[in-house]
């Protein structure tokens, strides 16, 4: 497997554009197509939410019950959910504006929205924007940069990648594009993430090979705590690579669901650490545990405590707090067994060792725990199982984009 350059634009057949509709934002792009000239099997995932938006209903009843899709349209600024029957008909005028476009069934369309909760999409600049997005539509990794920009809120960097491996003598590309900064808790899927690829797969393994993906990727990062209304996560493979179509797990499918684990990891870890007013990727990785779900568990609450990404914030090496949040994991394990570790580009340090102080230096705490990119490595001493978690340090930005979102 190598990585590229690119992004849903990467594979066989695909196209995408950015554009300006001025749906809340003025000046910058907020509106994105994806777009495949051949049609695509298409896979999901999607919030655990109880509330969910339009978009959400409208996808999931595509990826289940349309034979299949071809196109994406997002938008970022106005999320379309708590918007009831108004809402869901909108994403109907808008699947039935980009078929029309594109001369394709209005149930190959999917749609997505993210921003502003509660209001309805100002339905006549959505159908301008699919108008431009239509005709701006190509397939160069340009378009594809373009894209992943677009569908943009708080996020500080665009978000894409692209992978190739070879198949049966073919080349394999898998691409994706996300976005992602606050709102942002694991529970499938915390943000918006688009991935394509040209494989030829059967719908039901590539659904798998998704929710597979998904359980230690996406599911595995946490910003704040919630768990969006609008989270979705679609692959389309259009099967233009050539290579014999995978119907059965094997060697194959392994090496595609490796494939999609890459892209969905970077995707993920990118967006942990472009957090809403973070300075520090926050990673947690628990081994030696007893189980793989109880370190899944265990690292997930570790990034997820407030306390725990206050002290990355403030650089202090509190390890009573990272022991603290293992504990009401709901894991049941020996604190006193329990072994912790600082670690980044500036150095490792032991700090806690059998749940006591390791006698550590704070000084060369404070410098590990300074760099952008920062590690808690969290040994259970219980097993064999690991898991790895990725979130953020919590600012005092956080609090001022979050106060002042709707303005």
């Amino acid at each position: 497997m190598e990585q590229i350059k690119g992004g849903v634009t990467a594979a066989l057949g695909f196209e995408a554009a950015g554009v300006e509709a001025n749906i809340k934002y003025e000046g910058r792009m907020d509106m994105a197509l994806v777009y495949s000239s051949a049609p695509c099997k298409a896979a999901g995932t999607f919030t655990t939410n109880v509330v969910k938006a339009a978009p959400v209903l409208w996808d999931k009843d595509i990826v289940e019950n349309s034979p299949y899709a071809q196109a994406v349209i997002v938008n970022a600024g106005i999320a379309n959910a708590c918007t009831g029957k108004q809402g869901m008909d909108y994403c109907d005028e808008e699947a039935k504006a980009a078929a029309t476009l594109l001369n394709i069934p209005k149930n190959a369309v999917l749609v997505g929205s993210t921003g502003v909760i509660g209001r309805q999409l100002p339905i006549e600049k959505i159908c301008a924007g699919i108008q431009k997005l239509v005709a701006a539509k190509d397939s160069s990794l340009e378009a594809g940069t373009t894209a992943s920009k677009a569908i943009m809120t708080t996020d500080t960097v665009n978000k894409e990648i692209a992978v190739t491996f070879e198949l049966d003598g073919r080349v394999v590309t898998v691409g994706g594009m996300s976005k992602g900064s606050g709102m942002i808790h694991p529970n499938m899927c915390t943000m918006l993430a688009y991935v394509t690829t040209d494989i030829a797969i059967s719908k039901k393994l590539l659904q798998e090979a998704l929710s597979a993906s998904v359980t230690d990727t996406f599911n595995m990062i946490s910003v704040d705590g919630d768990t969006s209304t609008n989270d979705t996560c679609l692959v389309l493979a259009n099967g233009l690579a050539g290579n014999e179509e995978i119907v059965a797990k094997g060697e194959a499918y392994d090496k595609f669901l490796e494939a999609l684990n890459f892209v969905n990891t970077y995707l993920a870890r990118t967006m942990a650490g472009d957090g809403e007013g973070a300075t520090a990727l926050f990673e947690t990785v628990v081994y030696n545990a007893d189980t793989k779900s109880n370190a899944r568990t265990l690292a997930k609450s570790v990034v997820g405590s407030s306390l725990c990404k206050a002290a990355l914030y403030g650089h202090d090496a509190n390890f009573g707090r990272f022991l603290c949040a293992l504990g009401y994991s709901g894991v049941q394990f020996d604190p006193e067994r329990v072994t912790l570790y600082f670690e980044s580009k500036a150095g490792k340090l032991k700090i806690c060792e059998n749940g006591l102080d390791a006698g550590y230096s704070e000084e060369e705490a404070t410098r590990i725990l300074s760099e952008p990119e920062v590690t808690v490595l969290v040994d259970m001493n219980m097993g064999s199982e690991t898991a790895t978690a990725w979130g953020c340090d919590l600012t005092y930005d956080y609090v001022k984009i979050n106060a002042d979102y709707r303005s």
